[in-house]
C-alpha cells in the first residue's frame, strides 16, 4: 500500500521519528522533515524495512526536496539525567525547533509523545509505515545517527560500532564485558 502524503491534509505538517532509543551506546537522533504534497520517491518507506544501501540514497534526495528538515540529538548524559524517553523527546523538540519553516502540525511516530508549546500533535503508531512524511523523518534520523556512530567508531573500534551502531547485539555486549564501557555508553541501561 503507497504511504499517505499527510494526516491533516495541512502541507505544513512535519513528520516526527526518533533513531537509537534501544541502544547502549551513543545519542538518540530525532528528525523532523516537512514534506511536499507532490513529493513521493520510489522505495521511500519506515527505514527499518529499508537497505542501508536504500535510506543512503533517499537522504540527499529528501534533503534536496523538502520543504523543511531537521535533526536533533540528546547526548548520552541528557539520556542519563532525563530517562530515554524524555530524552527522545528532546531531541524530537530540538529537531522541531531547528526547522526553518514553523510546522502547522506534528505527525509522530509512536504512541507517546511530550507536547511541545506552541505546537498540536497527533501520535501515530507505526506512522513510519503509513505516512510519508514520517517515513523521512525515521531515514534522515537514523543515517544521521549511523553516521554519527561511525564516526566514534574509528574512536573507538573494538565495540563494532560501524556495523551495529551501538544497539545491543551480541558481539557489542562481548566487547563491554572484555573492555569494559566506554565514555558513550548509557550508564543507566542494562550493557550486559
Amino acid at each position: 500500500m503507497p504511504l499517505l502524503s499527510c494526516y491533516t491534509g495541512h502541507a505544513l505538517e512535519a513528520g516526527l521519528d526518533e533513531a537509537g532509543r534501544g541502544c547502549l551506546a551513543g545519542p538518540v537522533f530525532a528528525a523532523a522533515v516537512i514534506l511536499p504534497p507532490d513529493f513521493s520517491p520510489r522505495f521511500l518507506n519506515d527505514s527499518k524495512q529499508l537497505t542501508a544501501k536504500r535510506r543512503d540514497a533517499l537522504r540527499p534526495e529528501i534533503c534536496a526536496e523538502a520543504t523543511a528538515w531537521a535533526v536533533g540529538t540528546a547526548s548520552v548524559e541528557e539520556i542519563g539525567h532525563l530517562n530515554i524517553a524524555q530524552a527522545s523527546y528532546l531531541a524530537m523538540h530540538r529537531a522541531v525547533q531547528a526547522l526553518a519553516i514553523a510546522p502547522a502540525h506534528l505527525l509522530v511516530d509512536g504512541n507517546r509523545f511530550r507536547p511541545l508549546a506552541g505546537f498540536a500533535h497527533t501520535c501515530i503508531i507505526g506512522g513510519d509505515g503509513l505516512y510519508r512524511n514520517i517515513a523521512a523523518a525515521s531515514i534522515l534520523a537514523k543515517t544521521f545517527r549511523d553516521e554519527h556512530m561511525q564516526a566514534l567508531a574509528a574512536e573507538y573500534p573494538e565495540y563494532g560500532w560501524g556495523q551495529n551502531a551501538g544497539y545491543p547485539t551480541q558481539s557489542h555486549r562481548a566487547a563491554i564485558r572484555t573492555h569494559g564501557p566506554s565514555p558513550h555508553h548509557r550508564m543507566g541501561f542494562r550493557l550486559l
